[in-house]
């Protein structure tokens, strides 16, 4: 009995050894012609990986995007982690991933990027059924941050969404950007700036738009709130004080809502359906929430073992409760029904140009439903200080036309205030274009929520062993469009077709497998269709 115990003993402490022998890191080397995308949206203009890089931290960096514990290559390897891990490019374009959490393994299936994404979705981040709302699809956005920024109030607003329609552009989604409230964590306008919010809505709706406001899981210290809910324990804490923790952020420093409670999500999800029920809203745009706040280290949560993305994820699913949402940071939660945005570009040539390769790696991280930014850029810094006839007018129509045949489009700053008569009616011509492909979007979205196939798709993932491995400036939308918009400040540009016989927009035949050169006058935004 007693040599039966030490054996038994014996071999469960050889498993232990076992366990905490295995690896957490992993070097991936590449095959011959092989790349890889990966990680971390915002990294997307640097994929495929070609150069060396720093490290990056999926656990407590996102740099203003989505991140997901995915590395994915064109030859059908894939790396899936459940918890975060850290990767680096090295000179010999190696691939480290290291974790804290867990055993790494490298996995294949098939031999394309097509056949390890969809590998990779099957078993991580399946097809949900449900989608967001169709309009999001079908019509533009409107957002009343650039124009507005910080001064949010009814008469504006109003004066906004009449803009729109006098200026013959299709009505859709109208959001409300920050500062509506009377403060982080209350959830009534400011009286001062919506003398009556309830009335505005209803005018709105009378319009024709759909209203959503920009919500936050901040709270502002000193306040009712903020004393109601440190009461009832729903706020994240210090470690080592057990009191409320202020966390720095954009905006100052805050206490935090912990999402990781049921009874805290329950409280927010009924604050949030109430001002649906009082004011008529919508849905919500879900800002903040990046695993970059909630340093665990330090802090504490309702769940002991919370990571960093952990909050991030539990503020993630609080829009699966509202058909009209838009997330801009998040943690795995591929092909869920959320509309995500990429983060806040300049106004600029340069950030235009990362639009599609960071939407690309989007789609390749299970984030169908996105859309690129706001058009002509939502860093509104970059808008402060110029005149209304110092306006790059190309650059504003070219943006657009990056966004025209993507998922979603969306305007915050306003076409016809700093648009001439010629590039406002090229512009509202856009947004007529992406109504014409509406359906065809939507049905997209529908095909992806039975499939997890990307809307915007890499010409790698659609066209294998074609050369299109480091193409950026191109990309499918679905599997029957080649969109090719221009992105600097030549009104010409080279476009690369894959085999098989393709017609342009202007109607024009072209022989696939090679590269041609096209001129594209302003008005016009070239794709191909595939015959």
């Amino acid at each position: 009995m007693k040599r039966t115990s030490l054996l038994a003993i014996l071999l469960i402490s050889l498993a232990f050894i076992s366990v905490f022998a295995q690896t957490k890191s992993i070097n991936i080397d590449p095959q011959p012609k092989e790349y890889w995308w990966g990680g971390a949206v915002s990294l997307g203009s640097s994929m495929p990986f070609e150069k060396e890089t720093k490290g990056f931290d999926l656990e407590y960096q996102n740099l203003n995007n989505q991140v997901v514990p995915l590395l994915i290559s064109n030859k059908g390897r894939f790396l899936w982690a459940d918890k975060p891990f850290k990767f680096q490019i090295t000179k010999e374009n190696s691939i480290e991933v290291d974790s804290k959490y867990e055993e790494l393994r490298l996995e294949t299936e098939g031999n394309t990027l097509r056949s390890a994404y969809l590998a990779a979705s099957k078993l991580h981040f399946p097809p949900n059924p449900i989608l967001p709302d169709s309009l999001f699809f079908l019509k533009p956005q409107y957002n009343t941050w650039i124009e507005l920024m910080y001064n949010q109030n009814q008469e504006d607003i109003l004066k906004y969404a009449k803009a729109i329609v006098d200026n013959d552009f299709p009505t859709g989604v109208l959001m409300i950007d920050d500062n509506w409230q009377r403060y982080y964590g209350n959830y009534d306008f400011r009286a001062e700036k919506f003398p009556d919010p309830k009335a505005m809505v209803k005018q709105l709706h009378d319009m024709g738009f759909k209203v959503m406001l920009w919500i936050c899981p901040f709270k502002s210290s000193d306040s009712p709130e903020y004393r109601e809910l440190s009461a009832k324990g729903y706020l994240i804490k210090e470690k080592a004080t057990k009191s409320p923790a202020i966390i720095s952020w954009w905006n100052g420093k805050s206490a935090c809502l912990d999402l990781t409670n049921p009874d805290a999500k329950a409280y927010f999800v009924g604050k949030l359906k109430k001002m649906q029920q009082d004011y008529g809203i919508d849905g919500f745009k879900f800002d903040a929430g990046d695993n970059e706040f909630y340093r665990m280290d330090r802090l504490a949560s309702f769940d002991s073992s919370a990571l960093s993305v952990d909050h991030t994820m539990a503020w993630a699913k609080i829009g699966l409760e509202f058909p009209f949402n838009e997330y801009r940071s998040g943690w795995k939660m591929g092909n869920q029904p959320l509309v995500q945005r990429l983060g806040d570009k300049a106004y600029s040539w340069r950030a235009m140009q990362m639009l599609i390769p960071d939407m690309l790696a989007s789609g390749l991280l299970g984030y169908a439903y996105t859309f690129p930014d706001m058009i002509g850029g939502g860093n509104f810094a970059t808008f402060l200080n110029i005149k209304e006839n110092e306006f790059n007018q190309k650059l504003i129509v070219r943006s657009a036309q990056v966004h025209v045949l993507m998922p979603m489009m969306q305007f915050s700053v306003a076409p016809w205030r700093i648009l001439d008569q010629e590039h406002l009616e090229i512009t509202k011509n856009m947004t007529k274009l992406h109504e014409k492909f509406g359906a065809y979007i939507l049905d997209l979205a529908k095909y992806s929520s039975k499939t997890g196939e990307p809307i915007v798709r890499h010409l790698e993932y659609e066209f294998p062993n074609q050369g299109f491995e480091t193409c950026k400036d191109q990309f499918m939308l679905g599997d029957n469009f080649l969109v090719a918009p221009v992105i600097t400040e030549e009104d010409s540009r080279l476009v690369k077709l894959p085999k098989g016989r393709w017609k342009d927009d202007l109607g024009k035949i072209h022989k696939g497998g090679k590269t041609i050169k096209i001129d594209v006058p302003l008005k016009r935004l070239p794709y191909f269709e595939k015959i």
